[in-house]
């Protein structure tokens, strides 16, 4: 696909990568919607498996903050990242997506906590990268609505697509005909958890 569909918003499934930050036993009881957000991050994990789309898991200080959350199966990831960096664009991240999708990465699907830190900080660095990146909106959460709210306002700023699960589910099947659409409308046919969007509209 050409970069300039990339730009608006296309998303090529062979030049994407899945970004999974920072969803740890630490943050549960803490997060904004955090059960409502892990529903969400649930279908994008499935996603992954389903499209074939490499998946990469970052943990914060996990021996402080814990593991990624057990409802998580991410056995598939391409890497499970421990950090100190708020950021998940770390060496060894960066290193392991010169080897994804044929060294071409165009496109990052970026979901998880904090809003206002890490996911800022990576898709800025992604961003810098070259990468155009979609964060899910409810997919994301921080420790205030507030937060929340102004970081994905600088997200947008910054270039990012802004953007719900079932608008990326519905980007990368791209049509009714698509091989594993019934897949999919399995994850389309999940309840949607109210994450407290529609105060950010």
């Amino acid at each position: 696909m050409a970069p300039t569909m990339v730009n608006f918003g296309f998303l090529p499934v062979k030049r994407t990568v899945f970004f999974l930050c920072d969803i740890q036993e630490s943050y549960r009881g803490e997060q904004l919607y955090f059960d409502e957000v892990l529903q969400t991050a649930e279908k994008m994990v499935q996603a992954s498996k389903t499209f074939g789309i490499p998946l990469i898991v970052t943990e914060q200080c996990p021996m402080q903050n814990g593991r990624t959350v057990k409802e998580l199966d991410v056995s598939h990831a391409h890497g499970i990242y421990p950090k100190t960096k708020f950021s998940m664009a770390i060496p060894e991240v960066n290193e392991q997506l010169d080897k994804l999708c044929d060294g071409n990465v165009q496109c990052g699907v970026l979901f998880g906590m904090q809003a206002h830190i890490s996911i800022e900080q990576t898709a800025a660095e992604l961003c810098g990268l070259g990468i155009q990146v979609h964060v899910i909106a409810d997919a994301c959460t921080a420790s205030s609505q507030e937060e929340r709210i102004l970081a994905l306002q600088r997200l947008k700023q910054i270039g990012c697509f802004i953007t719900t699960c079932e608008s990326i589910l519905y980007k990368l099947l791209g049509d009714e005909d698509h091989p594993k659409a019934n897949e999919v409308k399995q994850l389309l046919d999940k309840p949607r958890p109210p994450t407290g969007l529609a105060v950010l509209l």
